[in-house]
């Protein structure tokens, strides 16, 4: 029983990282029908800056990590911005060429985090907090997974509230519904674009911290081998559907976990998931009918 509590525990703390992740490339897809492949970069970004802060002024300090999440959250909305701004704004309705860009951006900062930060993996330390376990019904759980359940339970319940309750959270909802009918009413949807790029990298630079302490390290390949399983994760929820995403990211998180425990294939068997549903059900689970 404490095997299935640890696996479940942690799988729904892997499972908060791929919601950091996918609620971004959801919310960007579901509004712009742009596919950004250097969604990662934004985490690994996130990364190094949070490691940067920590290692500069004492990674065993909670208020040190609460600014690692500040910088990196930050560093995460700014650079997306700016990719978007640059990069992705001249190249609406251009789909070919946004894969190229992204999937060429995305290489290019591995490059460059190469070039700064080595290509080792960087170790990183936590508050002390981290380094302990919570029995949970007789499972040693380590402490910093319930510390990514409630960061992504924080963001999924802000972007609910700033969907649904803001003037650009109505902007951007209609946007997905219909993006022909919100630009034809007047309104410069092109502010939501750049805002949702923003908010879905400051999501990933959140996670990328987060991702630091759950793995144990820092490396350049650390956002492409996350963007993977998110990327997964948003196709299974349903394009564009956030609820979807989160809920896919529970269910792909916690399903790897228990395949890799018992039979080792737990890459495979999301990957088999992933079939399944496109076979299935090709807009995903929470996604809408075309």
């Amino acid at each position: 029983m404490s095997t299935v509590i640890l696996l479940t525990v942690t799988g729904l703390g892997l499972g908060a990282l791929y919601f950091l992740v996918a609620s971004g490339l959801s919310l960007i897809y579901g509004l712009m029908g742009v596919l950004n492949f250097a969604h990662g970069s934004f985490l690994t970004l996130g990364a190094f800056l949070g490691w940067e802060v920590a290692r500069r002024l004492g990674a065993d300090s909670w208020w040190v990590f609460l600014l690692s999440l500040l910088v990196g959250a930050g560093a995460g909305a700014a650079v997306a911005a700016v990719t978007e701004l640059a990069l992705i704004r001249p190249l609406y309705l251009r789909h070919i060429e946004q894969v190229l860009v992204t999937v060429g951006l995305g290489l290019a900062t591995v490059a460059l985090f190469d070039g700064i930060w080595g290509t080792d993996a960087v170790y990183i330390g936590g508050p002390a907090w981290f380094k302990d376990t919570t029995d949970v019904l007789g499972a040693k759980v380590p402490n910093d997974r319930f510390v990514a359940i409630i960061c992504a339970a924080a963001v999924l319940a802000g972007l609910v509230l700033f969907l649904k309750r803001t003037r650009y959270g109505l902007i951007i909802r209609a946007g997905v519904e219909n993006r022909a009918m919100v630009t034809a009413l007047g309104i410069d949807v092109r502010k939501a674009f750049t805002l949702v790029f923003a908010i879905g990298g400051a999501a990933a630079g959140l996670g990328g911290v987060l991702a630091s302490h759950y793995f144990g390290y820092v490396s350049p390949l650390l956002g492409g081998s996350l963007l993977i399983f998110a990327f997964i994760v948003t196709v299974i929820g349903g394009l564009g559907s956030l609820t979807g995403a989160a809920i896919a990211s529970v269910g792909v998180a916690v399903l790897q976990q228990f395949a890799n425990f018992y039979f080792g294939i737990g890459d495979f068997i999301v990957v088999l998931a992933l079939a399944v549903v496109l076979l299935v059900r090709p807009r995903g689970l929470m996604g809408a009918a075309a």
